[in-house]
């Protein structure tokens, strides 16, 4: 259909009468009395179809004023019979690019009626291409992500590193949803004017299953109060499709100035600005009181030197992601702990931002059993100098079987 209308368009079939008038110059004997120095005119006698040739109707030019009759001499070239012709052989020269871009046209319409729409798995479409969006009033933001090819380990699951990612991810949607997106990444619009952003201090995870490639996750957010000056964040994780926990967390921030590092109050007009989104609810995970305590050399079980951030490891603040920590910490624990053991918790307390140029050591205490054939490990990040980055605690429990 689109080939026939293309070639309609460019190339448009010869009418009957120039067909006709064609045969009829082809068949005709022309003397020189019958031709003018313009050449013949065709066209139809009667309604039977017959031809006749007609030479203008000139005057015969006159030399000197003296009539000069000019006479043309012409000859038909009796000449072998041709193929037939047809519409492709009239084809100019360039011929071979129609045929060429018709056959595209072909193929592309066949593939069209070939093509089925619909998603073989409903949820996986969920939102994949959304924002989110507000619930319960505008307190809650949701948002539903596709575990892809690429966010999978050696386990075929989503790595740790993934569902951070996610949380982070949410939380900056919903900043933007509520319209409070400022200047600065996650800092509202009063908080750019003051040169002010937040920053994490604190953060405990509860991994209950990891997702699977194809998977999608339903996160939900919101925030509270956290002391007078001081912000909390909770996540928590589901199934879209069977409505399970996947991961719960919850976290701490401050503000402080972009400029010199120091610790803020968060001024009123701030305050009026973020209010309004305030839950007055219990965190997602109860508070883990129990001590993080300073690794040092002498009492680390592994430790691993020379981590350089990549330029890829940055945010938008020339800062280390705080997603990067986790892997970093992750980089001193032995192998036959991470084949066959899977991380249960983690909970992170952050001390100093690093940079491109930091050069980090990471360091691993394993602490004892925790039960259900796990244990808990220690964690410390440093610099090379010895200013501390980042302490962590891990929980490991045994891998459950999974489908391959």
């Amino acid at each position: 259909m689109v080939a026939s209308v293309a070639a309609s368009a460019f190339f448009p079939a010869p009418s009957s009468s120039s067909v006709a008038s064609c045969k009829a110059s082809r068949s005709i004997n022309e003397t020189p009395e019958s031709l003018s120095v313009r050449g013949i005119v065709a066209k139809p006698a009667s309604s039977s179809g017959a031809l006749q040739v007609k030479a203008h109707a000139q005057a015969p030019p006159k030399v000197n004023g003296t009539k000069v009759s000019l006479k043309v001499e012409s000859q038909i070239n009796e000449e072998a019979p041709s193929a037939p012709r047809t519409f492709y052989n009239q084809l100019p020269d360039w011929s071979f690019l129609f045929a060429a871009v018709t056959t595209i046209f072909l193929a592309a319409e066949k593939q069209f009626t070939l093509v089925d729409w619909k998603p073989k798995r409903p949820d996986m479409l969920a939102d994949a291409f959304g924002l989110g969006k507000m619930m319960q009033d505008g307190m809650v933001f949701r948002q539903n992500f596709s575990i892809r090819s690429y966010e999978i380990g050696a386990d075929r699951t989503a790595s740790i590193e993934t569902l951070m990612n996610h949380l982070q991810e949410t939380a900056l949607n919903h900043v933007r949803s509520a319209g409070l997106m400022g200047a600065g990444f996650g800092s509202t619009p009063e908080m750019t004017k003051r040169n002010l952003i937040w920053v994490v201090t604190k953060m405990q995870v509860l991994v209950e299953q990891y997702p699977s490639w194809e998977d999608v996750v339903q996160v939900d957010t919101w925030v509270a109060p956290s002391g007078k000056n001081g912000m909390r964040r909770d996540w928590h994780v589901r199934d879209y499709q069977t409505g399970q926990t996947v991961l719960r967390a919850t976290s701490v921030w401050v503000m402080i100035n972009k400029q010199t590092r120091r610790l803020s109050k968060i001024p009123d007009e701030v305050r009026a600005e973020i209010g309004s989104y305030f839950m007055d609810h219990d965190p997602i995970i109860d508070d883990d009181g129990r001590k993080l305590s300073k690794l040092e050399d002498d009492t680390a079980d592994y430790v691993r030197t020379g981590l350089n951030p990549r330029w890829g490891d940055l945010d938008v603040n020339q800062h280390v992601n705080n997603v990067k920590y986790i892997g970093w910490i992750l980089e001193s624990a032995p192998i036959s702990i991470l084949e066959s053991h899977e991380l249960a918790g983690i909970t992170m307390e952050y001390r100093r931002e690093c940079g491109k140029d930091s050069v980090l050591q990471s360091l691993t205490s394993i602490s004892g059993d925790s039960g259900d054939h796990g244990f808990d490990c220690q964690h410390l990040l440093r610099l090379e100098s010895g200013a501390e980055i980042l302490r962590a605690r891990t929980e490991w429990r045994s891998k459950r079987a999974h489908v391959p």
